[in-house]
């Protein structure tokens, strides 16, 4: 059985190319190009990872993670920042709130697919 990818993130050409650079690996992806959408498909998909951008319209990445990690069904999913913001404000932020792990853009894909199966 296939490993379960949710891919969060508006800017839409790049969740497109993550999902089918993922889908390459054998991985089944959704995506949601908004946090609420994500929230969703989160607690409907039960991914084996989420990969989650952080500045996002409406709820941004950070209350996504707080509200991932206050769902007794989903907290124990790992989630792997992919954002823009390479401060170590928001990664200690992501931290706190209980990121898996953070990863900056841009990024080399295959280093990045590495970097995924560390957790899944």
């Amino acid at each position: 059985m296939a490993k379960r990818i949710l891919v969060i993130d508006d800017e839409i050409q790049l969740v497109e190319m993550v999902k089918i650079r993922l889908e390459t690996e054998n991985y089944e992806v959704v995506t949601a190009i908004n946090g609420e959408e994500g929230l969703q498909k989160a607690d409907i998909f039960r991914p084996d990872l989420i990969i989650l951008d952080i500045m996002m319209p409406g709820i941004d990445g950070f209350e996504v993670l707080s509200r991932i990690r206050a769902n007794p069904e989903i907290r124990h999913i790992p989630v792997i920042m992919l954002t823009a913001k390479g401060d170590s404000t928001a990664m200690f932020k992501a931290h706190d709130l209980g990121s898996t792990d953070y990863f900056i853009k841009p990024f080399d894909t295959k280093e990045f697919l590495n970097f995924i199966k560390r957790y899944i």
